[in-house]
């Protein structure tokens, strides 16, 4: 064997030596960033088992009857994938109405809003389980839910065509603000009436969890 042919043979051996020296030296890849609806999800499922008063901060005539009545928003239940809110009013001194309950869900694709109504003796009211989904990723503290076709049909249904144009959002602040606070809302922008309704809740002080929702 040649001295050339030596030190290629030498020169090879040291490269493959090499290689998985370089291969172990890579950093490793960082994981994704999460996006603007894993952190507003996050943040939601830090309220699990958690209540929280609030009150009606908008003004139009349509809710004159709601304002200044107490309310509470409780995250009664959640998994990975649901977080589900009653949402209770005070009617009187010892008499709430316990109808409403919103659903917040994952999809795969986005974020999913869904309202479920009751009467008092339990039986679902004829407009429920009505809502939309994400239509774009939002950011970490609001996301908009634009009526979905389910819902128009059953709006349309039951005589409520001005609602077919129903936006809902749902704001939720960083935790550990002082000021932090939990929102939900319904406009119609599109509509003649410009319906606006807005309450907000803050998530600086709990309160004692309410009893259940009508009909659980």
């Amino acid at each position: 064997m040649t001295v050339m042919t030596k030190s290629i043979l030498s020169c090879s051996a040291a490269l493959l030596l090499c290689v998985p020296l370089i291969s172990c030296d890579s950093a490793p890849d960082s994981p994704p960033e999460p996006s603007p609806q894993d952190v507003f999800f996050e943040r939601l499922s830090l309220l699990c088992g958690k209540a929280y008063a609030g009150i009606l901060v908008s003004e139009q005539e349509a809710d004159a009857t709601m304002a200044g009545k107490p309310m509470i928003m409780h995250a009664a239940a959640c998994d990975q994938n649901e977080i589900q809110i009653p949402f209770h009013i005070a009617e009187g001194p010892d008499t709430w109405d316990r109808s409403r309950t919103w659903f917040l869900s994952r999809t795969g694709e986005g974020l999913r809003l869904k309202h479920r109504h009751r009467h008092q003796d339990g039986s679902l009211d004829a407009v429920t389980n009505y809502g939309g989904d994400t239509a774009d990723e939002g950011t970490a503290d609001r996301q908009e839910f634009p009526v979905d076709a389910e819902s128009k049909e059953s709006f349309r249904a039951n005589g409520l065509d001005q609602s077919v144009t129903n936006v809902w959002a749902v704001e939720i602040s960083p935790p550990g603000q002082t000021d932090a606070l939990f929102a939900y809302e319904l406009r119609r922008p599109e509509s003649a009436d410009g319906r606006y309704f807005r309450v907000e809740f803050d998530l600086s002080k709990p309160v004692t969890p309410p009893p259940p929702p009508w009909g659980e």
